[in-house]
């Protein structure tokens, strides 16, 4: 019997789905769009299956649905944090795909919006075989959501490197 491949995860932060009440060209400036939450949750994951030896049983990404911030690196309040607890941060914002659908076995989301986008852009896919997840779901805090921190300061960044090495942590444990 062949042995399993490796086990997959994508961390995804939308922007704000339409009728959100925002007007249209606001989301798309509030949109969350693969520089805040998701790399900093890729990071994070990153680095604990890299410190367990697991690298080579895990593909890690983030993306979003936006084509905002394509392209571009992190929030640099983002890699600030990063940096500050000695985690490698290397990401470039990427549009989630049709592809992501079906090849990742996880795809875990900040916020309930995300999740419900998710479900329904996973409706359309035929062969989707991602286990679409809030990522809050695994925290041991119980803190559902994990907030966007783009319009905070340093420590809104604190938060969510925090919840998403708890999140993490747990997820790990459980995905093994």
């Amino acid at each position: 019997m062949a042995e399993p491949g490796p086990k997959s995860v994508l961390f995804v932060c939308l922007e704000p789905l339409s009728g959100s009440g925002l007007p249209a060209t606001l989301c798309r400036h509030l949109s969350m769009c693969n520089i805040c939450r998701s790399p900093i949750a890729e990071a994070v994951f990153r680095k604990l299956v890299t410190d367990q030896k697991l690298s080579d049983h895990w593909r890690v990404d983030s993306a979003a649905t936006s084509t905002y911030e394509v392209g571009n690196p992190p929030d640099y309040r983002g890699q600030s944090c990063m940096k500050k607890h000695g985690i490698p941060m290397s990401h470039t914002a990427r549009q989630v795909t049709k592809e992501d659908f079906a090849t990742f076995d996880y795809i875990l989301c900040m916020d309930e919006s995300n999740l419900r986008d998710l479900n329904r852009k996973s409706n359309q896919i035929k062969n989707c075989k991602a286990k679409i997840e809030l990522l809050g779901s695994y925290d041991p805090q119980n803190q559902l959501i994990i907030e966007d921190p783009y319009y905070g300061n340093e420590s809104d960044f604190e938060t969510v490197y925090q919840q998403c090495v708890r999140c993490c942590k747990a997820f790990l444990e459980k995905a093994r």
